[in-house]
């Protein structure tokens, strides 16, 4: 009896344990910080973007900006350091998410090698573009890349989800199941398959979990904001979106789109919104209606804004 006895005890262990890993980890404490986009009641606006997450002591900046220095000087108004920032995000290949990556890495090198020394990108992130005439080089990491590398930065390139804290989750290529297609211009790119469309297959995005639900920061959301929003709740957990913050790239969007897509936010339960940069005003107060926001919960991105677990958002005066 007591061997069965103990065969039991060990089975129930290892079911527990196998059951506790199957969880997905979940951040305490996250505080979200705009360092660039259009609207700025302090600091400087550009057409870009550029966000600081904290989540439980992990800081990661995500994006850098359009102009070289207008993120440096933000975070200087904001008060924010950041010579203790690790990481960088580089959502999409585009200059007005690129921008300030050198500027910014040889800002704290100096304090801190290793401050903004490991960029995350997704796989399609160094695909040479094309443009008229003979095939021209328009993809500005990869002439930011040497320079980068001279500095001791290292650039990791991800084919697929990866957890890169335990609840922060960086999305890889997002697949696009729905016909998103929110991309300007008519750009072609050179991949694996020879030259084709360019339509951002590097497009990428941040997922942090958290007990309330998901929080998900976009650059642009060139991959489709339903798309990234549907893969986050595929590759953490199918839970509410508990925030949506960044770009989604729907400023010229169609009224039958931003019906569409409303629709399919609503399936989510979207309970705070920031949309900065390429999103649009109109899109804002659409959704702020069709989600069933305020202006508490649904607001237009601005420099300074910012998402705290716990707090929501404060957005600044004009923001609302």
């Amino acid at each position: 009896m007591r061997w069965i006895l103990s065969l039991l005890i060990f089975v129930g262990s290892v079911v527990s344990s196998r059951a506790a890993e199957a969880v997905p980890a979940q951040v305490t404490t996250l505080k979200v910080t705009v360092l660039s986009t259009m609207l700025a009641e302090r600091g400087l606006g550009e057409w870009g973007f550029a966000a600081l997450v904290e989540a439980d002591g992990q800081r990661i900046l995500f994006d850098t900006g359009a102009h070289t220095d207008v993120v440096l000087k933000n975070a200087a108004t904001l008060q924010i350091g950041l010579s203790t920032v690790p990481e960088v995000i580089l959502s999409h290949s585009h200059w007005d998410h690129v921008g300030g990556l050198m500027t910014l890495r040889e800002s704290v090198r100096k304090t801190n090698p290793a401050a903004l020394a490991t960029v995350h990108g997704a796989e399609g992130l160094f695909y040479r573009r094309i443009g008229g005439g003979p095939p021209i080089l328009t993809n500005p990491v990869l002439l930011l890349k040497p320079e980068f590398e001279a500095t001791g930065g290292v650039f990791r390139i991800h084919p697929r989800p990866v957890e890169l804290h335990p609840g922060v989750w960086f999305s890889g290529p997002v697949p696009r199941t729905h016909a998103e297609r929110n991309w300007s211009g008519s750009g072609r790119l050179e991949g694996p398959a020879g030259v084709i469309e360019d339509v951002l297959p590097e497009d990428a995005a941040l997922f942090v979990n958290t007990a309330q639900g998901l929080v998900v920061v976009t650059g642009c959301g060139h991959a489709g904001v339903v798309n990234i929003l549907e893969f986050a709740r595929a590759v953490v957990r199918p839970a509410r979106i508990h925030a949506l913050i960044g770009g989604i790239h729907l400023f010229n969007a169609s009224d039958q789109t931003l019906a569409w897509t409303a629709d399919k936010l609503r399936e989510f339960g979207v309970d705070n919104f920031i949309g900065a940069h390429c999103t649009g005003l109109e899109t804002v107060y659409r959704f702020r209606g069709e989600l069933g926001l305020n202006r508490t919960s649904a607001v237009v991105g601005a420099t300074g804004a910012i998402f705290e677990l716990g707090r929501g958002i404060l957005p600044g005066v004009l923001a609302k």
